[in-house]
């Protein structure tokens, strides 16, 4: 067996932490962020809103379950991440879904990885001090420091414009055998989604709920998505600043009260900046399957999946929005809604994969929102 090659995590700070290169052999950075879920690791790394990020699993054994076709989060099946930080990469797999293991599915991608890490202290750092620019290989620490500390900060980073599709695209496939808590009844509505890095699962649900999917890119203008024949907008989630996706909050606000809208993660904060709210950058962000968010309307405490470094200024949000969901950890703005204009939006993520189905029938409740128009 070929020893492990040496290689190193460098923070911005200057803070070091030393393991092995599996995956990709070369030289990454970006935002370090961990993620709290115990399982979906393919489910991360394939979610678009992680581009630009290495991301720290904090679940310590991860590969075990190897790869497979079926859960990539991606509409094209590709990986995300600017790299992976884990603690003990499993170099065998146990499950009868796997088709391919962690590290030659990260080689023959090209996602450099760091195995080996104490993945513990690196979630304190960031705890503690803030998510930061890290970067990630096999040179000179010193050299890997300084590229860290080059890297572009994630305040008014347009990262949609990497991940948003070129061309509009159909979409149809459902959840199949994993369809749970959504009817669909047949294809009754169509709906546009506009793709600021929509992860698959959402457009399944969509699906499920018995909407026609028409998908198009994040400069598609109000013109053409009302051109298209929608009968309902979904903004989708996606990575980056906010702010920095100004064409897409115009357009937004030209489609405010011309139909049913629905927004998740990032499409509820540009649905927030068109009604003329604000955003600020988390201290390390939300990321994880067990996130508690509690509805403000039934009372209720659901278990959500959640994957933003941003969040909508609640205060600013004025009388021009109702705030329906918060966090309970932080009371951060979870949701709002405008019931005169037929839009609502989330922050976390209703669809799971991974995670928990407590939040799923806010898919329901879209479509009834358009039969009801």
């Amino acid at each position: 067996m070929t020893r492990p090659r040496p290689a190193t995590l460098a923070l911005a700070d200057g803070t070091l932490f030393c393991g092995h290169s599996f995956g990709a052999l070369g030289c990454t950075s970006g935002e370090v962020v961990f993620t709290t879920g115990m399982t979906g690791y393919q489910e991360v790394l394939t979610d678009p809103s992680y581009a630009g990020q290495l991301v720290a699993m904090t679940a310590p054994h991860i590969g075990n379950t190897g790869i497979n076709r079926e859960d990539p989060e991606s509409v094209d099946g590709r990986p995300q991440v600017a790299g992976f930080i884990v603690r003990d990469p499993s170099p065998f797999t146990s499950s009868w879904r796997s088709e391919e293991p962690l590290c030659l599915y990260l080689e023959r991608h090209g996602i450099v990885a760091l195995g080996g890490v104490d993945t513990r202290r690196l979630t304190r750092v960031i705890r503690d001090r803030g998510a930061q620019n890290g970067c990630i290989g096999t040179d000179d620490p010193d050299t890997l420091v300084d590229r860290a500390r080059a890297a572009p900060r994630m305040e008014g980073l347009d990262l949609v414009a990497r991940v948003t599709p070129k061309t509009a695209y159909g979409f149809s496939e459902s959840r199949g055998a994993w369809s749970v808590g959504v009817s669909s009844g047949g294809l009754r509505c169509h709906v546009v989604a506009m793709d600021f890095g929509a992860k698959r699962n959402i457009l399944r649900c969509l699906v499920d709920a018995g909407c026609r999917v028409t998908a198009v890119p994040a400069t598609t203008t109000a013109e053409q998505i009302l051109g298209l024949g929608a009968d309902g907008i979904f903004l989708s989630n996606g990575p980056g600043d906010p702010a920095a996706v100004d064409y897409a909050v115009r357009t937004i606000r030209s489609l405010v009260g011309a139909r049913p809208i629905f927004g998740i993660c990032l499409g509820h904060q540009l649905l927030a900046l068109a009604l003329g709210a604000t955003t600020h950058k988390l201290k390390f962000g939300h990321r994880g399957l067990n996130q508690p968010v509690k509805d403000l309307t039934t009372g209720r405490v659901e278990i959500t999946t959640q994957n933003h470094g941003f969040v909508v200024d609640v205060d600013s949000l004025g009388a021009r929005a109702r705030t329906t969901h918060v966090h309970l950890n932080d009371q951060t703005s979870e949701g709002l809604e405008v019931p005169e204009a037929r839009a609502f939006s989330v922050q976390f993520h209703p669809e799971a994969a991974a995670g928990p189905h407590d939040t799923l029938h806010l898919f329901e409740r879209f479509r009834r929102s358009i039969e009801q128009a």
